[in-house]
């Protein structure tokens, strides 16, 4: 399996924006879907956002619709989640995982430490 890393997260004003990085120990193979999860405190997690590395598709949740941006960079083995307009319903930690079969996966994982983005005044 991946070994995934997030960073990029941090405090911003509503309206601010943030770009997280999710960096693989190797090789991205093109079976893979990366997705963005978040948890909001005493939430359980949720699907943010989704990307294939077979063909480059993208998913995103209702909520980030417009906002948010997933891409890749296979050359890096990493994966971006650009974040734009950001509202305090988007505070929470912020993991990203990998799944062999389809972004709709209900068995994404393993977790690592995520990467806390907190939306404030």
């Amino acid at each position: 399996q991946l070994q995934l890393v997030e960073s990029g997260g941090g405090m911003v004003q509503p309206g601010g924006s943030l770009r997280l990085s999710c960096a693989a120990s190797e090789f991205i193979a093109n079976y893979y879907h990366i997705a963005w999860f978040r948890q909001a405190p005493g939430k359980e997690r949720k699907g943010v956002s989704c990307i294939s590395f077979r063909d480059g598709s993208t998913r995103y949740a209702d909520s980030v619709k417009g906002r948010f941006t997933i891409s890749r960079d296979n050359a890096k083995n990493t994966v971006y989640l650009q974040m734009n307009n950001l509202i305090p319903e988007d505070t929470g930690a912020y993991y990203c995982a990998a799944s062999r079969s389809s972004c709709a996966d209900p068995n994404f994982g393993p977790w690592g430490q995520g990467t806390q983005v907190t939306v404030s005044s």
